[in-house]
């Protein structure tokens, strides 16, 4: 059953999470542009909008299946465990309190006035930085996934 529960954790990590990085990344620059532009086409933000927050729901399986993973594998109090499952909160966070709700405010703005989109603009390119630390955050995660500090792989 675990390596059942492993391989729908990993799927979900690819399939959600993966997705959800690249589309919050690419978010920001193409916000500056728009932001910018005398006649802003918001349709591409509108689906990287979309993408981030329909994947990012779809991306609360990886967590849930973590933790049953964990659980059947008896490391739940594991270190590495627990400062992932905090990293993993941190990310949660960032997408849902920061990235998506600045996302939003991006293509409200895009169909406003000149000013309006001005404005906006420093959020959009801070916004650069969240979605940079968004990743890390992941990329730091999958790290210690693989690492397992005191695990028996040999790793």
């Amino acid at each position: 059953m675990n390596k059942f529960l492993l391989s729908v954790h990993v799927l979900a990590a690819i399939i959600f999470v993966g997705p959800v990085t690249i589309a919050a990344s690419m978010f920001p620059p193409i916000a500056r542009r728009a932001l910018l532009a005398e006649a802003p086409d918001a349709a591409v933000l509108e689906v990287l909008h979309r993408i981030s927050r329909v994947y990012a729901i779809g991306g609360l399986a990886v967590p849930v299946f973590g933790l049953a993973v964990a659980g059947g594998m008896g490391v739940l109090g594991d270190y590495w465990l627990i400062i992932s499952m905090i990293l993993t909160l941190v990310a949660a966070a960032l997408l849902a309190f920061v990235v998506i709700p600045t996302q939003s405010r991006v293509l409200a703005a895009a169909g406003a006035g000149p000013d309006v989109r001005t404005a906006l603009l420093p959020q959009a390119k801070a916004l650069s930085m969240t979605t940079g630390l968004f990743a890390l955050l992941w990329a730091v995660v999958v790290v210690l996934m693989i690492v397992r500090p005191g695990s028996t792989t040999g790793a």
